[in-house]
């Protein structure tokens, strides 16, 4: 009956439109004064949700990508980028793709790294013809593979829940597989724009010239050798990695670059400070709701019942795939780490797979759920930029679902995909 509290008023307050937070710390609270399991655990658990030094890496990656797409940093890798793939049919929606994922490497957060792709793509794009739902599509879809490209928010969350996973080595594991998602999403953007004859008048425009465009970009893209190359040489920790990438960043943008003016700083400083405030809302009051799920003792029953249905491993991870993919449309990834890894976890460690791998399949999956309907963050980023709606983008989203899923089969199928770098690295 208490579980059932648990899970029907979460549910129902979800329906009601109440926020995700709201709605995890309300119905954690309501079942714990039900159960008489004492009420002063919801402040303590709020504190002890956030209370990690690792998520103070959080903010800085925030700030980090606030001030990189400040800097102008984008707009030079789009340079490039066309500099490479040229002008044609479908050229801007694969340099879209292909911008995403090398910002995706500065953010590490994908509704930021949306919002600052199609700010500088979209207006180009929608003067070349490209349908509006077909942009959003492509941009959130390629944004969802960021937070597998490190640093990445949910990376950073999960080896906080998971210390058998260090945030170094899953930082690695993310690296392959992120970037095989982003090359892969290429196809269906490429065939879909070929398909429907997008961009064909920009065929006859000159590419800008590759060594030029290279040196432009160059100091951007080091940011990725500067905070993974610390991090493997151990010059620093993740935490202090955020912070060099927050100096760098206002290095680029106010000596170098000169984009930044003093006065932009209090404004980044808002931008990231409410970006941040939400994530660790999230944390704090879901970790309500994953408190009040662990007293209860619901989690142990659940995963006996999982690991005695008689399917076998593959089954078994097949289920997972199937859950996660239906609660990613309605869950944010923060909340499923903190509600379902309790749950994924001892399943994980029963048939003794590696925790990284693991991890980086969860996130696989979390990353298709910001790009599917109806809870698709990302997806709402971008319809909010481009001015679509989001049943508009179903008909182009399902493509790009499609090759997502094929990526995580692959990394199921050989792990090598997620681990053979974290060892190479010595992590």
């Amino acid at each position: 009956m208490i579980t059932a509290l648990l899970f029907g008023s979460f549910l129902v307050m979800l329906l009601l439109g109440v926020p995700i937070a709201a709605a995890l710390g309300l119905a954690g609270t309501a079942t714990i004064a039900t159960a008489h399991l004492g009420v002063i655990s919801v402040p303590t658990s709020v504190y002890t949700g956030i209370a990690k030094y690792p998520l103070l890496t959080i903010p800085m990656f925030v700030l980090a990508g606030t001030i990189f797409d400040r800097s102008g940093v984008a707009q030079k890798l789009v340079r490039f980028a066309t500099s490479i793939i040229g002008n044609g049919r479908g050229s801007l929606a694969v340099i879209a793709v292909v911008v995403t994922m090398m910002m995706g490497g500065i953010s590490g957060s994908g509704p930021a790294i949306a919002a600052a792709v199609c700010g500088v793509m979209a207006p180009s794009m929608i003067r070349a013809g490209y349908p509006r739902p077909f942009i959003a599509s492509t941009i959130a879809a390629a944004s969802a593979t960021d937070i597998l490209i490190p640093p990445s928010v949910a990376l950073i969350i999960y080896s906080v829940l998971v210390p058998a996973a260090p945030t170094t080595s899953m930082f690695a594991a993310g690296i392959i597989p992120g970037t095989l998602a982003g090359l892969a999403l290429i196809v269906p953007t490429l065939w879909l724009a070929r398909k429907h004859n997008l961009g064909a008048e920009l065929s006859h425009e000159p590419r800008p010239p590759f060594w030029s465009s290279l040196w432009d970009a160059a100091l951007g893209l080091f940011a990725k050798v500067l905070i993974l190359g610390g991090l493997r040489f151990g010059i620093f920790t993740p935490t202090e990695a955020a912070v060099i990438a927050v100096a760098y960043g206002l290095l680029l943008g106010m000596v170098i670059y000169r984009t930044i003016k003093l006065r932009d700083l209090y404004t980044m400083l808002v931008d990231a400070a409410e970006i941040s405030a939400i994530i660790l809302t999230v944390i704090a009051l879901a970790s309500v709701f994953g408190w009040a799920l662990s007293t209860l003792s619901v989690i142990d029953p659940i995963t006996e019942g999982i690991l005695n249905l008689g399917i076998g491993e593959n089954g078994v991870m097949a289920l997972l795939i199937l859950m996660l993919v239906i609660v990613g449309t309605f869950l944010d990834g923060i909340s499923i780490f903190i509600i379902l890894l309790p749950l994924l976890i001892p399943i994980a460690t029963a048939y003794h797979w590696d925790l990284t791998w693991f991890g980086v399949i969860l996130t696989l999956m979390i990353a298709v759920g910001q790009f599917t309907p109806p809870m698709a963050v990302n997806l709402m980023v971008a319809c909010r930029m481009t001015g679509c709606t989001m049943e508009s983008t179903v008909r182009w989203v399902i493509w790009p679902l499609i090759t997502m899923l094929m990526v995580t089969i692959a990394v199921v199928v050989w792990p090598e995909l997620a681990l053979w770098l974290p060892r190479r690295m010595g992590f």
